[in-house]
């Protein structure tokens, strides 16, 4: 559904982006991760047809979004970071004038226009005037926006940008249900977290060039190269000292600071050596009440995949 050729975009001698390519599928929710001028700003434009690349380009359902911009339009809603909106407009005057900007009949728009404000949580404020509004109902209304002409493809450049906590759980559930509809969607965000939850593949971008890709899972995998492991034992944890530091793929072996019972450690080994490990301890006559594995989460891939970048 989406689709970037080495894709890239100059400015001088400044690279904003640099050979990008991406492929995402029908239905697919893509996270796009990245510090401040990463390039994900200037993939979203490019994307939106708002933005000319240098080289490569990109296509929206199979259009090219610099030779064929009408019907790329047709296809995508877009949410940018920074947006306007018409404060003499009441909420359901403004979503009436896009309706109608795309084309959509009146009779159509009257019985459309009420469904996204249900689906955004806005209905009880149909009547109020856009400039009333709290920045998280308008980040809502811009959403309801670009749903407008019911669009296949969503990009949405952090629509959670400066929403407090309430506001960020009523977006991300918006997202999900937007996701639920089978829409495909390319959204940047830097609640880390958030969009692991959401997200059914992420790529990872610094400086301009895409340096990971894939589901989150995969990227996980891919990163710990030394898994953490955590053992819990009913007693006797120097017994089991014993034990784990005659592994040779084992590493950095520490008591838990606040639980003594619990033992801590690098493992290099495969999911298969980590399970003979586990059986080898109970046959060694360990007490153990819990072995598992210490989880990274999506703060953690950004940090350690980024390691050593400059940002520009």
């Amino acid at each position: 559904m989406i689709e970037t050729v080495n894709l890239t975009k100059k400015y001088g001698s400044f690279t904003a982006l640099d050979s990008l390519n991406l492929k995402i599928e029908k239905g697919c929710v893509f996270g796009f991760v990245g510090h401040n001028g990463a390039g994900k700003s200037t993939t979203f434009s490019i994307l939106a047809t708002l933005l000319t690349p240098t080289s490569g380009t990109a296509y929206i359902n199979g259009y090219d979004v610099t030779k064929e911009p009408k019907k790329v339009r047709r296809h995508i809603g877009y949410m940018p970071d920074f947006f306007g909106v018409y404060d003499q407009f009441k909420t359901v005057e403004y979503l009436d004038f896009y309706g109608a900007s795309y084309g959509i009949p009146k009779n159509e728009r009257e019985i459309l226009i009420p469904q996204l404000l249900d689906l955004v949580n806005l209905t009880n404020k149909k009547d109020e005037y856009v400039d009333v509004l709290s920045r998280g109902m308008k980040q809502r209304l811009c959403l309801a926006r670009s749903l407008i002409h019911d669009p296949e493809v969503l990009i949405l450049d952090e629509p959670a940008s400066g929403l407090d906590p309430r506001a960020r759980i009523e977006m991300r559930e918006i997202l999900k249900e937007l996701k639920n509809m089978g829409k495909t969607i390319i959204i940047s965000s830097h609640i880390l977290p958030e969009l692991a939850e959401m997200c059914d593949e992420i790529g990872v971008i610094t400086n301009g060039q895409l340096v990971a890709s894939g589901s989150v899972a995969s990227i996980q995998k891919q990163l710990q190269a030394n898994k953490i492991i955590h053992v819990r034992l009913a007693s006797d944890p120097d017994k089991a000292i014993v034990f784990f530091e005659d592994e040779p793929k084992i590493s950095n072996l520490t008591k838990h600071e606040k639980d003594t019972n619990t033992l801590i450690f690098s493992y290099t080994g495969s999911d298969e050596e980590q399970v003979a490990l586990l059986k080898k301890a109970i046959l060694y006559d360990l007490e153990i009440i819990s072995f598992n594995e210490e989880e990274t989460d999506l703060e953690d891939v950004f940090l350690e995949i980024t390691k050593g970048v400059e940002f520009s």
